[in-house]
């Protein structure tokens, strides 16, 4: 469905004008932003309002909406015992003149940082045990969860068969891909998106039914950079690494590193 569906035009968030889309915000969620610290990203922007809470806002193509909608953060809402900031509302509108939509949720400000800049890291954060305690607990209540979403790492919805072509076009050794468990993951689950030192997860709106597997291999493969750090994660989630869907989703990060492009591939 999503393939016949107008492509909207690439805009960088740290470049556009977003002063009426924050004038927008501001009057649909009944607060007031602290504009001198907004922080902008490509996609998405985020600030303090002046009642001590955050907001994030996102602007998102016709084509990266999925059949199961656009709101991940308001649903995540009521997973139970998983580190979260608390979510208090939400707005989304469509931009009339072109294919996008526009969303803007109100959660908890968080005290904790996130434990890194970017998706990956480069030097050891020296995160405390009671940090790794708080992410197992809050990864196996997750995959406990029921749901009827699909996960979208990367903006793409994870299928069996996204998996199998993903992992045949890098590894086409593998004889067998087929994914045994599906559970709930957050499928973003980079460095950026977990606070420290107090544990919490952030940026939930692309979570879903997923390869067992998918958030611990995609939060060591952020950490190759350091080695104690990757060992940490493989450790913690043992369970995870040593079955077989584990080991394909390890695979099909390395997929993304290592293939199928070439040194030569026009990037």
């Amino acid at each position: 469905m999503t393939g016949s569906l107008p492509i909207a035009a690439q805009v960088d968030l740290r470049r556009q004008p977003v002063k009426d889309v924050l004038a927008r915000v501001e009057q649909a969620l009944h607060l007031r932003l602290d504009r001198q610290a907004l922080l902008r990203k490509r996609r998405s922007l985020g600030g303090r309002t002046e009642r001590g809470t955050w907001v994030r806002i996102e602007r998102r193509g016709f084509e990266r909406i999925g059949l199961q909608g656009w709101n991940g953060t308001e649903a995540a809402a009521v997973l139970q015992g998983v580190a979260t900031p608390e979510w208090y509302q939400g707005v989304a509108w469509r931009e009339q003149s072109e294919p996008v939509m526009w969303r803007a949720d109100e959660p908890e400000l968080m005290t904790s940082p996130s434990v890194g800049k970017s998706a990956l890291v480069l030097d050891d954060p020296g995160l405390p045990d009671v940090w790794w305690e708080a992410l197992n607990a809050s990864l196996d209540a997750l995959a406990a969860q029921r749901t009827p979403r699909r996960a979208t790492p990367d903006t793409v919805t994870i299928t069996q068969g996204q998996v199998t072509q993903t992992l045949a076009e890098a590894f086409p050794c593998l004889a067998d891909t087929g994914i045994e468990r599906w559970a709930p993951a957050h499928a973003d689950l980079t460095w950026a998106n977990v606070m420290g030192p107090e544990f919490s997860l952030i940026d939930r709106e692309d979570w879903g039914m997923a390869p067992r597997g998918l958030d611990a291999a995609t939060l060591c493969g952020n950490a190759l950079a350091v080695p104690a750090l990757a060992d940490r994660v493989q450790q913690e989630r043992r369970a995870d690494f040593e079955s077989r869907d584990g080991k394909l989703m390890s695979l099909f990060f390395l997929s993304k590193i290592v293939g199928p492009l070439s040194p030569t591939t026009d990037r």
